[in-house]
């Protein structure tokens, strides 16, 4: 199938899993170039999600995000914070520390803009991925409360990788409940908009508990070939 069909198949088992919900498709694009991402955008996905910092510029400037949203959903080091704040991102999904949210305030504020982001949140533990502990959240809640540059508008979370079916429903049952409860605490600054977690192997768990937006690549895109670049 095309990425037409393709994005077609994954809405409808979205709407499948979220019972009438609303829920909000990120076409994850990392090495898919400006024309495959005009496609996407095409059949009707909500935004397009990019990794890498150099990858979204270059696609940016080709116009390839026309008519989506555009969200950051890579690591995202503090030095390349100015290339997406002010320049069309409408939300960085994975800022994980004190230290980001500041750079990304500062930034925003010199451009008199404000800038939404999630707070990504390393649900598992895991060493090899960057997020912030549950513990944590609230030391990066407190600090955003005072940011006039920024607005936290939810959470992101990328549970580890599981070839079992429903493996990760435990984490993101998890991260709902993290949702839910920091939503009833009315941090200033803060609104729990949108929970991302789910792509294409996981989704539909993800959906089913609680998710509201969800980063799908593979099974739009097919499957990526590392080994031929961008």
């Amino acid at each position: 199938m095309g990425i037409a069909e393709n994005v077609a198949a994954v809405r409808a088992r979205i709407e499948a899993a979220a019972g009438g919900r609303r829920v909000l498709l990120v076409a994850a694009s990392k090495m898919n170039g400006a024309d495959r991402v005009r496609e996407a955008v095409a059949a009707g996905v909500d935004a397009c999600g990019e990794n890498r910092v150099q990858e979204l510029v270059e696609k940016r400037a080709a116009g390839a995000y026309e008519g989506a949203g555009l969200h950051f959903i890579g690591h995202l080091q503090r030095n390349k914070v100015k290339y997406l704040v002010g320049g069309g991102v409408g939300l960085i999904e994975s800022v994980d520390s004190v230290e980001l949210l500041g750079d990304i305030s500062a930034r925003a504020q010199r451009l008199g803009v404000v800038q939404d982001v999630l707070l990504e949140v390393n649900i598992a533990g895991e060493l090899s991925k960057s997020g912030v502990s549950p513990e944590r959240l609230p030391e990066l809640l407190d600090f955003a409360a005072a940011q006039e540059g920024l607005r936290v508008r939810g959470l992101m979370a990328i549970p580890p990788i599981s070839v079992i079916p429903g493996a990760n429903r435990p984490y993101f049952a998890r991260m709902y409940e993290l949702f839910v409860d920091i939503g009833g605490k009315k941090y200033d600054n803060t609104s729990m908009d949108f929970l991302s977690m789910g792509m294409s192997g996981d989704f539909e768990d993800a959906i089913a508990e609680g998710a509201n937006m969800v980063r799908v690549g593979s099974a739009i895109f097919g499957a990526r070939d590392y080994g031929a670049g961008r």
